[in-house]
């Protein structure tokens, strides 16, 4: 059900921007509304001014959050915003000194806001772009970067008046909450008192939010979960969104088809999609030659230093094929973005203080490589996944 993917796979559906699909979505939204309500316990919020389906997911992850945001600073700015947006209607507008002016009164951090230094100007800057881009705010007159260089640039924007349906609205006092794992609780418990349901849409949020699900051991309910509906769950992943369900010893994931085109799936239309792919494959080949020895779970526990060996090895082989930007990145730089792209996709993840990695069994799973005569001008690698 395309409908169904472009909920799943957009923040929201703006009617402004596109009316056919905002009016095609809310038309078919009664074929799969029972499916998200009863199986993943999701609503859609729609109204005339956007559909919105609150994805909520059933474990919270490393990679979830926002993808230009990189410190907390810009989380609390962007909820700042949020709180001067409040007072706004729509169309209304207002100028950039008035969100600085705002944010430097009521910034709670330990940090003091000082608009005279650079990164602070960044981080604002990269919150304004990201409300820009979701359609909370529009740019009247001017233009946001000039702020980098000069703190006292303005910029007239207006509110379109979506701000107010960005944050989720909470059933219970957050403030109570010590940490994001008493809200997963609650929002499980506010779902049902039945423990059935509570897990059963804990595993359905988990099998089409994340990119794997691994398996915790003998005690894993999850997991058991998986096990014993995974005939049920593999019809509905079909039925409603069109991918197979892959269940293996210690991992299960959604595997979309050739003719699926969901953002932020791997592999993807990237240099680093391909640069992981082609590491992924080295892993694979040192397994295989008994360099890397599994452990009872599949999993690889190594040092950085032996990443990093493995890391340039696979620059000095096919770094020839490789966009320009990766093919003249410093070593340290390449590491760290492959490195990177591996935990956000659940391929990898660091112990021990970030001192050694473990290799996750997804690092396997899906691998590719050139081909032995391949050229300079090839780029694309070959799935062998």
């Amino acid at each position: 059900m395309k409908e169904l993917e472009i909920l799943l796979d957009n923040y929201w559906i703006i009617k402004e921007e596109d009316k056919d699909l905002y009016y095609r979505i809310k038309d078919c939204s009664s074929s799969f509304k029972t499916f998200l309500s009863e199986k993943l316990g999701y609503h859609i919020i729609s109204n005339p001014e956007l559909i919105k389906l609150e994805k909520i997911p059933g474990k919270a992850e490393s990679w979830m959050g926002i993808k230009d945001f990189d410190n907390q600073m810009e989380y609390a700015f962007l909820c700042l915003l949020l709180m001067f947006l409040e007072d706004k209607g729509r169309d209304e507008q207002f100028v950039l000194s008035e969100i600085t002016e705002f944010i430097q009164a009521n910034y709670p951090g330990d940090e003091k806001v000082d608009w005279t230094l650079f990164r602070h100007r960044r981080h604002l800057i990269k919150v304004l772009r990201f409300a820009a881009d979701i359609g909370m705010i529009k740019a009247d007159d001017g233009d946001e970067q000039n702020f980098a260089n000069d703190a006292s640039s303005e910029v007239l924007y207006e509110s379109t008046g979506l701000s107010r349906y960005f944050m989720r609205n909470f059933t219970i006092n957050i403030f109570n909450c010590k940490s994001y794992k008493d809200i997963e609780k609650e929002d499980l418990m506010e779902i049902d008192s039945d423990r059935g349901i509570i897990r059963r849409q804990r595993v359905y949020r988990r099998v089409v939010m994340s990119p794997v699900i691994y398996n915790e051991g003998p005690d894993d309910p999850d997991y058991a979960y998986i096990k014993n509906k995974r005939s049920l769950i593999e019809n509905d992943m079909e039925a409603y969104l069109g991918c197979s369900f892959h269940v293996h010893r210690n991992g299960a994931m959604l595997v979309a088809g050739q003719d699926k085109n969901f953002k932020d799936i791997f592999p993807e239309n990237k240099a680093i999609s391909d640069i992981v792919l082609q590491m992924n494959y080295l892993i694979v080949e040192s397994v295989k030659c008994g360099e890397l020895v599994p452990a009872k779970d599949d999993t690889i526990v190594i040092s950085n230093a032996a990443f990093n060996t493995m890391a340039e090895k696979l620059k000095n082989k096919n770094m020839s094929g490789w966009s320009k930007e990766y093919r003249e990145m410093p070593l340290d730089s390449l590491i760290h973005e492959i490195a990177k792209y591996m935990e956000g996709y659940g391929m990898l993840e660091f112990i021990n203080d970030k001192k050694e990695i473990r290799i996750m069994p997804l690092a396997g799973k899906i691998a590719g490589r050139y081909p032995e005569d391949f050229n300079t001008s090839k780029e694309d690698g070959e799935n062998v996944g």
